[in-house]
């Protein structure tokens, strides 16, 4: 497996210098500056590129390039932004970047409530906490069908919290869940979010798989065409969210995406924390289960909560067997090298980790700090060095 790291570039607070220490030895990152729907110019990818190989890295996967809201709810003519889509394709690969790690979660790619929630021995974490989301979308967000997303218990506790809670703890939660806007561009309040939220008004499950569907008819043949590798990201939380369906949050999800354009170049990234949120989701077994069209992963570990809650764990300590899970992509691996398959190995990389020791009082991308996911990765290197050897 070939050990990566997710970089903002320019946006990032972290150096390239400082992530060499770490032993990572590939990079993780897009061109966030551009907005959504806009072709990524051949000459800002050679750019970035020489960024990155110049600091002693290759770069392996872009994270991500990302599908336009039109695109997820159908609207209208679409067909500039599929040539848009596809060109940005054609220009990564003819800069010998071959694989694209994407979500299809409307609106929001993830969802905390809190982006420092206390960990024993003082550090901090990303948390989703159902009582202050169900406070959210029923106080202060006025969504009262959201009644019925919630147990009778979090919602009376949701009342509470929103009764007590001064007005610069709203705000405060408002700004977590905002964090998870993709991009650089839209942040709402909460009179956007709602306007922002209508426009999604009638698009259910099936209506968004059927718009998935054809985004993946869309690219999927160019991909194939380019010797490129596309690689969907679970939901997360893998649960609807402010009445917005999710359609990537189980393995029949998965096996239901794999299924709608069947090609190696329509793939899986595997992300143990997104996919480990979900109490039915049994994560190794799911892996194992798509294993032959995994083409990335995210190692992370959460720990639920039975009311819907959770929060980042260390990456040995969550709820996921992170042993079996690394075990199934290696023998993954594995299967591949003796098919004699050149791109039989998979990157990963540590996702998310508590915010620790001297990044504390540093101002750190949330879920992306340098201490903590030094710690992950290293944890996952000797998971993996110990079953390599075993």
């Amino acid at each position: 497996m070939i050990e990566s790291w997710r970089w903002y570039g320019d946006l990032d607070p972290i150096s390239l210098s400082e992530v060499a220490q770490t032993g990572a030895r590939g990079i993780v990152t897009a061109l966030h500056e551009i907005p959504y729907g806009e072709v990524w110019p051949s000459d800002t990818i050679v750019a970035r590129k020489a960024q990155v190989t110049e600091a002693g890295f290759d770069w392996l996967v872009v994270e991500s390039l990302p599908v336009h809201e039109h695109i997820k709810r159908g609207d209208g003519d679409l067909s500039e932004l599929f040539a848009n889509y596809r060109q940005s394709m054609a220009n990564l690969a003819a800069n010998g970047v071959h694989t694209i790690c994407y979500n299809f979660m409307p609106l929001l790619d993830w969802t905390r409530t809190d982006l420092e929630a206390p960990v024993a021995g003082g550090a901090t974490c990303l948390r989703f906490e159902a009582v202050r989301m169900a406070a959210f979308e029923v106080h202060m967000l006025g969504r009262r069908a959201a009644e019925g997303d919630y147990s009778p218990d979090v919602l009376t506790k949701a009342a509470a919290w929103f009764q007590r809670a001064s007005e610069a703890d709203r705000d405060a939660l408002l700004a977590s869940i905002m964090a998870g806007m993709p991009g650089a561009f839209d942040r709402y309040d909460v009179a956007g979010l709602r306007v922002a939220l209508a426009a999604y008004e009638g698009i259910d499950r099936d209506a968004l798989r059927q718009n998935y569907k054809r985004f993946l008819d869309e690219v999927v043949p160019t991909a194939e065409d380019l010797g490129m590798r596309l690689c969907v990201h679970p939901d997360d939380p893998p649960r609807d969210i402010l009445g917005l369906p999710r359609i990537v949050s189980d393995g029949d999800d998965l096996a239901w995406v794999l299924a709608a354009h069947d090609s190696p170049a329509n793939g899986i990234t595997l992300c143990s924390g997104s996919l480990g949120a979900n109490p039915i989701n049994d994560v190794p077994a799911i892996a194992a289960q798509v294993a032959d069209r995994i083409h990335f992963a995210h190692l992370r570990n959460v720990t639920k909560d039975p009311d819907g809650s959770f929060e980042e764990a260390a990456h040995l300590e969550g709820d996921t067997d992170m042993v079996a899970l690394v075990k199934v992509l290696l023998d993954e691996q594995s299967r591949r090298r003796a098919e004699g398959r050149a791109d039989h190995t998979i990157p990963f990389r540590p996702d998310h980790g508590h915010h620790m020791l001297s990044d504390l009082g540093r101002d750190m991308i949330p879920g992306y700090p340098l201490i903590g996911r030094l710690r992950g990765l290293a944890e996952l290197r000797g998971v993996i060095s110990a079953l390599s050897h075993g």
